[in-house]
């Protein structure tokens, strides 16, 4: 019986942080602080350099990503990804735009210089930025 009345109300408690962490608001990327900025071809050579450095650098923080448009695509939900160019021919800085706000255009331009800020999530074959807005 005492199990139960320990269990009982930890379990609650659990319960109560799980429902707060699911239900938390995203953070508005709009009037989001930019922490770090970096032009595309600074940030892919930080992570082709040493990624672990740029991972405790770059990783789940707001960055200013500045370069020109290389080119434009849609997964197949529809959320439109702008590439930027990198002296890399093979890789570059893939910025998801937000789908959780309207993005103020969508017409971007090959060679066109932007600027966008979002999360970085890390390096694969490109490194990818998501919930980004343009800064203009």
């Amino acid at each position: 019986m005492k199990f139960l009345k320990i269990l009982i109300p930890l379990a609650l408690v659990g319960l109560g942080i799980a429902y707060y962490l699911y239900n938390k608001p995203h953070q508005n990327m709009e009037s989001a602080e930019v922490q770090l900025q970096a032009s595309a071809s600074e940030l892919l050579a930080a992570f082709e350099t040493d990624e672990a450095a740029a991972n405790t650098t770059y990783l789940d923080k707001v960055v200013q990503v500045s370069g020109k448009v290389r080119s434009l695509s849609r997964d197949e939900s529809g959320h439109l990804s702008v590439t930027l160019e990198t002296e890399n021919e093979m890789s570059g800085v893939i910025c998801q735009l937000d789908e959780l706000s309207e993005p103020a255009r969508t017409d971007f331009q090959a060679g066109e210089q932007v600027s966008f800020k979002g999360n970085c999530t890390g390096y694969l074959m490109d490194v990818v930025v998501v919930r980004c807005v343009e800064i203009k």
